[in-house]
């Protein structure tokens, strides 16, 4: 025992000394605590690390990274020495934080502080769930725990405090983070920042909580997690830890975010007793690990195996269900149940969302989510009830007024193999910025649907108008951004979003209602733009998204009735898609040959001169004020349009 931890502290060590790059202090000091849970508690094995019903370890403290690829190096996941010697690396699978997808064994991208423990809560959410709607009598197919690993930092992010409050609210009884409670963070001593008493803190959000006075008593830490484990409700066991244990700096920052240096690891290891050089491992560890973490989860293994096979002959309808959501597949027919609307229908296109998203949700049990406090306004919510403590089989999630967890809860839901999706104002997508860029890079395919999307949401006024926000996100790379022209635009960009398998996707969506004018398919709408509306010998191309096309394809109207001047009107619910398309689709919707193009859109103008070189957008903060008159306000009408379009036209 005492020799795997110390493997695994000094492999960390070497790591961070050969990188010149790392943080030891976590390493030195909770050594202890990961080795115990994988070789007593952990339910899960490197020889089938994508097990659906392992027990989910996740390093909310991603800096602490060298911890986590020695102990997985030493419990057999695909993280040989040689990639160990390649920490923070050029293309290594040992990058500075863990990355999902990258490296055998991570659970989730960590490193930006709270996002870790908040996707924890969405894993402990999914896994209570599944457990309700497939287990059988006699078939506990999902039954497993989520564990997490915190510092200081992450207890310090507000996105934690939003995740652990709705943790408690729900009694996520499965979930049990244990608190590296060192009191120092990279600044200093956290009494510099920081004086809440956590016994209390946790208590008063409905946590079980539990206190360990040594890292190293491992009897009293497996004490603490056999309490959690009967607790009824999530577990917050606080360890004091020593930072950089053993180090002539412990105990200080100073030993958080820098390298020891060989000499000090010498000297350290020396001391300990460990003889061994950098980048060793004796036998006797790997054969630790491989007695008390992989076979022991092989056994689990194989007994679920023969479960889910006699599963699948008894229960096969759910066999089916759980089946797709354990490979991440879809494997009904979604497009049978796109609500497309007629020619002259008015339909707002956050009322479109709610009405394809509650299609969708009953041919896809893996469909899971909500909206912050603001169904009534989004239409966003989830299918089969609420789901809470006494009723897990519910599949929409009452956030709250927790903007910033609940991006990172559905990044969860999704990581464990459901299909998060979230529901709120556009506005307010800057609070789940962190969780869809993590979802972006993890490449997992999260719904983030907004609504409210521009100016147009009238008289609440600048602080709920959005202006830089769809550009912003337009810029990420790895996700999809749409906003949809109409009801049948929606209904195709939910589709495409469903059937994403390695990103996320953004759907940005109007309060106002909107008249379906134009035909358009599936097709169309994935390819990002198309032409809407076309006319022989056109002059000038109106380029536009969302409830813009409607203005464009009125203003198109009256060109060509009132001044005879016809244009091609196009459709452009997703701008990145459309330059993402082969540059001979792209010429066809948008010939070089006429440059006479406007492009509109109630919101940054910026990248809008990617495709045309006049550009209706608004670079200032919106108006309070009713609908129209905003609209009137900042120019967007077909008086306004037409008038650009002439002296486009003039100037050509």
């Amino acid at each position: 025992m005492n020799q795997s931890i110390q493997a695994i502290r000094f492999l960390g060590a070497d790591m961070i000394d050969k990188a010149s790059s790392g943080h030891p202090g976590i390493v030195l000091g909770a050594a202890p605590v990961v080795y115990h849970l994988f070789t007593e508690h952990l339910k899960a094995t490197s020889t089938h690390p994508k097990w659906f019903n392992r027990d989910r370890f996740v390093l909310s403290a991603g800096h602490g990274s060298a911890l986590l690829y020695a102990t997985l190096h030493c419990a057999g996941y695909k993280i040989g020495i040689e990639d160990l010697k390649q920490f923070r690396q050029l293309g290594s699978i040992t990058p500075g934080h863990p990355e999902y997808g990258h490296t055998d064994g991570v659970e989730a991208t960590t490193g930006p502080l709270g996002q870790g423990i908040s996707m924890a809560v969405g894993m402990a959410i999914a896994e209570s769930h599944l457990r309700a709607v497939f287990n059988r009598e006699g078939f506990p197919l999902i039954d497993h725990d989520t564990f997490v690993l915190v510092g200081d930092g992450d207890l310090q992010e507000g996105v934690t405090m939003e995740a652990m409050s709705l943790a408690g609210h729900l009694q996520l009884d499965r979930l049990i983070v244990f608190f590296d409670s060192n009191d120092i963070q990279l600044d200093g001593p956290t009494e510099n920042a920081n004086s809440d008493n956590w016994a209390l803190k946790a208590k008063s959000m409905n946590w079980h909580y539990e206190h360990v006075a040594d890292a190293n008593d491992l009897s009293a830490l497996n004490q603490a997690i056999l309490n959690a484990k009967k607790a009824g409700k999530p577990t917050l066991i606080e360890i004091k830890s020593i930072i950089g244990e053993g180090a002539l700096k412990q105990g200080t920052s100073q030993v958080h975010g820098a390298p020891l240096g060989a000499q000090e690891t010498e000297r350290i290891k020396q001391a300990l007793n460990y003889p061994l050089a950098p980048f060793s491992v004796d036998k006797a560890v790997y054969d630790d690990f491989q007695k008390h973490f992989v076979n022991r989860g092989e056994t689990a293994y194989q007994a679920w195996e023969l479960l889910w096979k006699d599963y699948q002959k008894a229960y096969p309808e759910a066999a089916k269900h759980l089946h797709d959501i354990m490979s991440g597949q879809i494997t009904v027919d979604l497009s049978a149940s796109l609500r497309i609307l007629p020619l002259g229908t008015k339909e707002a296109t956050r009322n479109s969302i709610g009405k394809q998203l509650d299609r969708f949700s009953e041919l896809l049990p893996a469909l899971m989510g909500g909206s912050a406090d603001l169904v009534s306004s989004t239409k966003v919510h989830g299918l089969d009830g609420n789901y809470t403590k006494d009723h897990r089989e519910g599949r929409n999630l009452n956030f709250g007024v927790r903007e910033h967890a609940m991006g990172a809860i559905a990044n969860g839901l999704t990581l464990h193999g459901l299909r998060g999706f979230t529901g709120g104002f556009f506005v307010f997508s800057d609070y789940l910025k962190p969780a869809i860029r993590l979802a972006a890079l993890m490449k997992v395919p999260t719904l983030f649907l907004f609504t409210h999307d521009s100016v147009a949401v009238g008289e609440d006024g600048p602080t709920h108008q959005p202006i830089e926000q769809l550009s912003m996100f337009r810029l990420m790379p790895n996700l999809t951004c749409f906003r949809p022209a109409d009801a049948n635009e929606t209904a195709y960009a939910l589709h495409y979003g469903l059937k994403e398998t390695d990103q996320p996707t953004l759907i940005a969506l109007t309060r106002q209602n909107i008249t379906v004018q134009h035909e358009s398919s599936l097709e169309q709408v994935a390819k990002g733009g198309y032409v809407a509306i076309d006319k022989a010998d056109y002059q000038g191309i109106l380029i536009a998204s969302g409830s813009e096309v409607e203005l464009a394809i009125q203003a198109q109207e009256v060109l060509e009735k009132e001044h005879h001047i016809p244009v091609r009107v196009v459709s452009m619910p997703s701008l990145e898609l459309f330059l993402s398309q082969p540059e001979s689709y792209q010429e066809s919707v948008l010939p070089k040959h006429c440059q006479a193009r406007l492009a509109m859109e109630m919101g940054a103008s910026g990248l809008w001169y990617q495709v045309a070189g006049k550009v209706m957008g608004i670079d200032t903060y919106g108006m309070s004020g009713p609908l129209e008159d905003v609209k009137q306000y900042f120019g967007f009408t077909s008086e306004k349009v037409v008038e650009k379009v002439q002296n486009l036209l003039k100037k050509a």
